[in-house]
This record gives structure tokens, C-alpha cells and sequence, in this order.
């Protein structure tokens, strides 16, 4: 049937009107499509730009190179050596177990390694590189590098790693680095990034944990092109990271080096130190380890020992230590007596080789005792009845007093790890310790060293500084930072009567050069090098009145854990001083005996620079000092030229 004319109209107006909707609603989304086209290329170019970037590079932080430490000559006491290691980052891996079973085909590892790797990676985030093994030889890593397609997320790393060329000369003093752990971080309020880096080492202890932060340097960053599988394509940028701060320590390697060898394998521990600025020259504890074993992995065995060893060699006994101090601390007393008025230079008591005190007998070491002593005889003879006698007049208060003006039970600041305070006791200090009343015998055991009172060799050393300058001269240990010098204090008079002082040095020259002198063989005969010291004899056990009456049993005859420590303190030269040095060796016996002569060799080689001319000693003595020297083994470094140190 024919349509009429109005129909086809009517049909016609109708197509018209859906195609140009139709045609409308293709024009909106052409539009909108533009419009989004336009955003995304752009107006949000760089937003999309950094997320297409994100897929395919990736950032890498480069560890920066520890700071070095030298010694006060330029000697490298901690370096760094060339470090071949493989890490892997789970992210990229993709089938981590089937990488790592590729990667047994190219370097050992055990099946215990492989489970604590595995271990490790599911603990740690999956964009955090885990370490796999490092110190590979060259071929072990040029093989991971070859077979770089067929292990993705694997990053063979040439790096650096921590070194202590001088082995265990310095190794109580610096410390050592190890890798970072978990107790480590939760110990840092906001981490560093660069302490999540596989291997990355961190200072433990010593001086490398003090000097952290000036060690540590700064991290770089290099950007590299990874494919899909996560493989390094090629690398786009680098920024190297900053090294760390070069520390120049007071220290002296040739020194060190003498003193190690000097105390053998005893335990012991010697500190030697400038009167005059405070210079460590030589803080040597004995017996010594390897810290390269520390920053290498040390093995279960190798640790096991050194804690069983009864040496105690993981110890600082310089620091760390705390001895009674034995007649060493008689300065401390004889100065409490004539700064406070109770005595001068000529009052004396009678030793007949003990006293009786509250039904008590305090013996003399000389068991027939000094007869009538004045002060200077006092220090010369080590006469104890003499500081019993004056400990009841002084009092514990005016000793302990004294004890801290001369820097015993004091905390000194060094950078090195748990510096000890040591204990200066007097009433107030019981008290508090032990809810208990001060007694007289209380005082007259502190008046010899003994009792409560305890000290280490490094505040011996300052007590004998200071005895020798009338300074509070402070220890120092590190001498610049990056070549910028650190300042010498003016250090402040200890206002003592400059006449008090004179006594109790001309009784430490008396000890050494005077004809009862208890240290007379090790004196120094050379007039420029005169020494002044004192020895001591600590108890570290009681001796019964049984045992006194059929005869006190010899520290040879005792085992070595019940033996006397054997103390010694000293300054040269005595009209002018320049080095003081404390000794102490653990159940040694005899201070004169033992410690004395160690520390006059290690005096003399600070005074000469190096080992003496051998007419510095006695002349009877010059063969057996030539004998000691063939023995030892010293590893005398030679200096490299420094710049100079920057004011």
C-alpha cells in the first residue's frame, strides 16, 4: 500500500531527529575521549610519565664508603677492602626457590644457608634487596654476572667492607662493625634508609659505635632500566654516596703495637697519656682478638673460645676494668692529709708492721714493720701502717674527696664502650648501698686501696697526670675529624698547695731512685728520662690469722684466679713531665716485681719514639732487656705523609 505524502514526511522528520542524536551522542564521547586524551597527555603528562617510569626503573641506593680512622701519625687503623657480594630482591625474582636453586649451581651454599635465606626474604619487605653471600672470589661472581638473563632479581655488587690492618692491636678501643640487626633498628627513632641495605655494616661497639654518625657518610643513589621480568637492562644515572668522616685518633700505632706485645698474654691492661693535653697515646688491653673475624662472620667456634677464655680477652680492661687499686691510691691519701692540715712533710708515725683497731690487727706488708716513717718515706717504703694511722685522722670523707679531684670514681668521656666510674667510697656512698654505717676499718682498708675503692687503669693514669701537673687534665682520644683539629683545653688548676704536690712527687721519685725505693730495679738511669712511680699489690682474697701464723702461702704456690693483682703508675721525666702511664696485670702478684718493669719499657719507648738506646737501663740489666727485645715480634708501622691538620 502506496504511503501517503504526509506519512513519508512524518517517517522522514522521525529519522531525522534519531541520527541527529544519534550523531550527538558520537560528537559527547568523541569530545570526552579528546578532552581525556588532552588530560592524560598534557595536563598529567609528568603524573603518568612517573608511573610508566615506575615500572620499568627502579632507584638503588649505593652504600657510601665507612670513614677511615688513622692514628696520630696517619697510620689506617680501620680501612675498607674491595667486597664481592650477590644479593636478590623478591619483587623481581618472581619464583624465588627456582632462582635460588640456579644460583646453587654457581656458588656453595648448604642447605642450612639456603633455609635461613629463604627465611630472610619472607621476613623482609619484597622491595628490599636480602643479601645471598658475599666475599666471593672473582670467578664466583663473574659467573652470577654471565648468567645475569637466567636469574632475575639477582644483583651481583662489587662493594666495600670494613678492615683492621693493625689486627688486634686496636681492637678493644675502635671496636669493630658488624651487620645491621633488628635490635639495631629498634634502638634508632628514625633509621637511616641506607641501614636496610643488605651487609650493610654498623659500628658495635667502641669507637666505631661512638663515631657513628661521622663514620656512616652519606648514601648514593643510581637509576637503572629494569624489563618485565624485573632484569637490570642498563643503568641511567649515578650519585655517588659521600664517604664518611676520616677520624685522626691521639693514639700511636708504633706504641700500641709495643705495649700488645709487652704484655704478651697476660691479663692485663696499660694506658699511656700526654700530662700535658690528655693524648691517649696507648690504651692496650691484654689479651687481644681479631675484629676482622667479627666483621667477616666469626665462627661458632672461634667465639665460643674467646668466652670461655679465663684471659677474659673480649674485655676493655682499661676502661672497663675496675681493680682495687692497691698502695697506688696512697697519693690520694697523702694529699688528703696535708691539704687538709691533719699532717706535713715531716710528721711521722711508727710502724712496728701492724696496728690493733676495734679489736681488729691491720698488718704492714713488711711484717717487721718501718719503725718511725715521715710522708715522703711513706710513699717510698709503701709503709701501710703509716696511711692506717692517717686514714683514722683524715676521715673517708676527705680521702674520697680527694680520690675525685685526682678523676677515681669519676665517669670520663671518651668514645669508647662502657667507660666504668669507678668507686671513690665515703659515708654517704654506703649508705646508700648498703643501708650501712661508715666503720673505722672501713677506712683504713680504702686509706691502702683496698676495700670498697676501685678503680681502672685509665683513671689511674689521669690520677698520676694529674699528681704530675697539678692539672685536671681530662683524657682525649680523638685528635681531628676530616682534618679539622679538635681544641685543647686550657685544662683548670686542681688548686692544690703547689708544696703538698712537691711531697708526693719526691716520694714517687723515691720509689724509683731512692735506696728502700720499692721499684728501684726498674728505675731509669738515664738523667733525661728520670722516672717517678709507685707500685701496688692488691688483694683478692682474705688471709686468715691461721694462715698468717703458719705462713702466708706465696701468689706462685696460689692457682692464677687467687694470685695478687699487680699494679703500677708512673711519670717521666720528673722535672718536666711529658707521659704518664697506669699497669695493671690481673692476679700478677707483685707490682714491683711484675707490673713495674712492663711499664718502664713502655715509658721509655714513648720518651724515645721507639725502642730505647739500652744505657737508659741499668747496667746489669742490659742483657736481660736485650734477650726480652729478641723476643718480641713488633709490627712498627711506617707512617704515610699526612697534609697538615687544619686549626
Amino acid at each position: 500500500m502506496r504511503k501517503s505524502e504526509r506519512d513519508v514526511q512524518d517517517s522522514t522528520r522521525s529519522i531525522t531527529r534519531r541520527g541527529l542524536m544519534l550523531g550527538g551522542i558520537q560528537a559527547a564521547v568523541i569530545a570526552t575521549l579528546g578532552w581525556r586524551l588532552k588530560t592524560m597527555q598534557l595536563d598529567r603528562a609528568d603524573e603518568f610519565r612517573m608511573l610508566s617510569d615506575g615500572n620499568s626503573i627502579k632507584m638503588r641506593l649505593l652504600p657510601p664508603a665507612r670513614g677511615l680512622i688513622h692514628d696520630r701519625n696517619g697510620v689506617i687503623l680501620a680501612g675498607n677492602e674491595q667486597n664481592y657480594r650477590v644479593t636478590i630482591t623478591r619483587e623481581e625474582a618472581g619464583d624465588v626457590s627456582a632462582v635460588v636453586a640456579r644460583l646453587r649451581h654457581l656458588i656453595p651454599m648448604t642447605d642450612t644457608s639456603v633455609a635461613a635465606l629463604m627465611a630472610e626474604i619472607g621476613r623482609r619487605s619484597a622491595i628490599t634487596p636480602v643479601s645471598v653471600a658475599d666475599r666471593l672470589t672473582w670467578d664466583q661472581f663473574a659467573s652470577i654476572a654471565v648468567n645475569a638473563p637466567a636469574l632475575p632479581g639477582v644483583t651481583p655488587e662489587s662493594g666495600l667492607s670494613r678492615s683492621y690492618p693493625r689486627g688486634g692491636d686496636f681492637a678493644h678501643v675502635l671496636g669493630y662493625v658488624g651487620p645491621v640487626s633488628d635490635y639495631d633498628l629498634s634502638r634508632i627513632e628514625n633509621p637511616d634508609p641506607v641501614l636496610m641495605l643488605p651487609e650493610f655494616q654498623l659500628g658495635k661497639v667502641g669507637v666505631e659505635a661512638k663515631l657513628e654518625s661521622d663514620l656512616r657518610g652519606k648514601a648514593g643513589a643510581r637509576r637503572v632500566e629494569v624489563n618485565s621480568a624485573g632484569r637490570e637492562m642498563r643503568e641511567l644515572s649515578r650519585v655517588e654516596g659521600q664517604q664518611g668522616a676520616t677520624v685522626q685518633m691521639t693514639l700511636d700505632a708504633g706504641l700500641q703495637n709495643f705495649a700488645r706485645h709487652r704484655l704478651g698474654e697476660e691479663s692485663a691492661a696499660a694506658v699511656v697519656m700526654d700530662v700535658n693535653t690528655g693524648d691517649i697515646l696507648t690504651i692496650a688491653s691484654s689479651p687481644v682478638f681479631d675484629p676482622n673475624k667479627f666483621v667477616r662472620g666469626i665462627s661458632s667456634a672461634d667465639y665460643t673460645a674467646l668466652m670461655n677464655h679465663d684471659h677474659r680477652p673480649l674485655a676493655d680492661k682499661t676502661v672497663q676494668g675496675l681493680y682495687p687499686p692497691g698502695s697506688t691510691f696512697k697519693m690520694v691519701t697523702l694529699l688528703a692529709g696535708l691539704e687538709s692540715g691533719i699532717i706535713n712533710a715531716g710528721t711521722r708515725f711508727y710502724c712496728p708492721g701492724h696496728i690493733t683497731v676495734a679489736g681488729r690487727r691491720f698488718h704492714c706488708w713488711s711484717r717487721g714493720g718501718h719503725g718511725s716513717v715521715e710522708a715522703l718515706q711513706s710513699l717510698e717504703r709503701s709503709c701501710d701502717v703509716y696511711y692506717y694511722e692517717l686514714a683514722q685522722r683524715v676521715g673517708i670523707d676527705r680521702i674520697a674527696d680527694m680520690a675525685r679531684r685526682l678523676g677515681i670514681g669519676v665517669r670520663h668521656d671518651l668514645p669508647m664502650s662502657a667507660v666504668a666510674e669507678g668507686i671513690a667510697p665515703d659515708r654517704a656512698w654506703k649508705r646508700a648501698r648498703y643501708d650501712q654505717d661508715w666503720q673505722v676499718g672501713d677506712s683504713i682498708n680504702a686509706s691502702i686501696g683496698q676495700g670498697f675503692v676501685l678503680a681502672s687503669p685509665l683513671q689511674l693514669a689521669i690520677m698520676t697526670a694529674r699528681v704530675a701537673t697539678g692539672k685536671a687534665v681530662e683524657p682525649r682520644l680523638v685528635r681531628a675529624i676530616d682534618g679539622v683539629a679538635q681544641p685543647v683545653p686550657e685544662w683548670p688548676d686542681l688548686g692544690l698547695d703547689p708544696a703538698h704536690l712537691r711531697v708526693a712527687r719526691a716520694g714517687m721519685d723515691a720509689v724509683m731512685n731512692g735506696s728502700r725505693g720499692t721499684a728501684a730495679r726498674s728505675r731509669v738511669v738515664a738523667p733525661e728520662w728520670r722516672m717517678a712511680g709507685k707500685t701496688g699489690t692488691s688483694q683478692v682474697r682474705n688471709i686468715t690469722a691461721a694462715e698468717r701464723a703458719r705462713g702466708v702461702i706465696r701468689n706462685d704456690q696460689l692457682p692464677w684466679n687467687r694470685r695478687d693483682h699487680a699494679l703500677f703508675v708512673c711519670y717521666a721525666p720528673y722535672e718536666a713531665p711529658r707521659y704518664a702511664v697506669s699497669l695493671v696485670v690481673e692476679h700478677g702478684g707483685g707490682g714491683s716485681a711484675v707490673a713495674a718493669p712492663i711499664a718502664r719499657d713502655i715509658l721509655l719507648f714513648a720518651l724515645a719514639g721507639g725502642l730505647p738506646p739500652l744505657d737508659a737501663y741499668p747496667s746489669g740489666q742490659r742483657g736481660e732487656i736485650e734477650e726480652m727485645r729478641a723476643k718480641l715480634r713488633l709490627d712498627t708501622p711506617e707512617p704515610p705523609k699526612l697534609a697538615r691538620v687544619r686549626a
